[in-house]
């Protein structure tokens, strides 16, 4: 998988660069046809054309589109939640297809992936009606050539770049989608989970919760404001962090607030490290671990509708027991979580 952001990496193990636009290369291509590639949706479709503003002007779709192809790394969990099967995606995490929210939309199918990095011949393969490049840092050049392909929205001007909040990007992907509707439910059932969860738990508020994102070799990158990977977080009322981005072994110190989430190691790779180790959110059992290879660090990075609820159900128990005060509490390991 990859870490998007100032600071791209990879897994070894994928043999994959991030961040690397090329104009060739060999298509994961899908032969479904129109038909096929939407799922069943509980909604009706609205009205066409439609127009959606964005940073580089505006993007008029003028019909349903059949054949969706999504270049930012999460825009195919939005799409997917809305019942319409891409027929190509950025291929991000390697699990994805197996994660229980997607197995549901998809009914345990694969869902086709051309590459991870922008690959304009895989994609003009697809022949795509819409291309979704939302969740992205795109540069006009880029937009220039996506749109040369299709119909192509990306993020809105309000925002930095990759800092869509998740509502605000299932909307856009409902509005091109002809579901707009279906995605106003979709948000209104996320938010109230979420306001009963924090309902449920007045402990969370205030309190400041780091998320340290895939630490490695003794390097640390802290989730920062505003970015989608800590939503959940900050629906549930937790403060973030002063510090973002990369921290040493040195400054670890940085890491030790009202609890830590680390999400991409497991908890016995980081007791193993004596400086992290010794941390007081650590030694009081007020830290979290998922490894990268869990439906539970994917619903965090996708943060569609559905990963959020996927997400709320299996956090929310264990934040409360860090956010107890109480050192006795045992915080269940999620390193391993289905």
């Amino acid at each position: 998988m990859f870490r998007t952001g100032s600071r791209p990496w990879l897994r070894l193990a994928a043999g994959l660069a991030a961040g690397i636009l090329v104009v060739s290369g060999t298509a994961a291509c899908s032969t479904d046809s129109s038909d096929e590639a939407r799922a069943a949706s509980s909604g009706s479709i609205g009205a066409f054309p439609v127009t959606i503003e964005h940073k580089f002007g505006s993007t008029t779709i003028p019909d349903e589109p059949g054949r969706v192809v999504t270049v930012g790394w999460n825009d195919q969990d939005f799409v997917l939640s809305l019942g319409v099967v891409p027929v190509a995606t950025r291929e991000w995490f390697d699990e994805y297809s197996n994660y229980p929210w997607v197995t549901k939309r998809t009914g345990g199918k694969a869902v086709p992936t051309f590459s991870a990095e922008i690959n304009y011949e895989a994609i003009i393969a697809q022949r795509p009606d819409l291309i979704l490049a939302i969740y992205e840092t795109i540069a006009q050049e880029v937009y220039d050539k996506l749109s040369a392909i299709a119909p192509t929205v990306v993020q809105s001007g309000e925002y930095k770049d990759e800092e869509t909040p998740w509502d605000v990007q299932a909307l856009t992907t409902g509005k091109a989608l002809g579901l707009e509707a279906d995605a106003r439910a979709q948000v209104a059932k996320v938010r109230d989970a979420l306001a009963q969860a924090k309902a449920a738990h007045p402990e969370f508020a205030g309190k400041t919760l780091v998320e340290d994102y895939g630490p490695e070799n003794g390097a640390h990158w802290l989730i920062g404001a505003k970015d989608p990977r800590r939503a959940l977080f900050d629906g549930l009322g937790f403060r973030t962090q002063a510090r973002s981005g990369d921290v040493s072994e040195e400054r670890l110190d940085l890491l030790d607030e009202d609890i830590l989430f680390v999400n991409g190691a497991t908890k016995a790779d980081m007791l193993a490290r004596p400086v992290f180790a010794r941390l007081k959110v650590v030694a009081e059992d007020r830290t979290l671990y998922t490894g990268f290879d869990t439906p539970l660090a994917g619903a965090l990075s996708y943060s569609g509708p559905d990963a959020l609820l996927y997400a709320l159900e299996v956090l929310v128990p264990e934040l409360a027991k860090a956010a107890d005060g109480d050192p006795k509490t045992a915080v269940t390991d999620l390193s391993d979580a289905a």
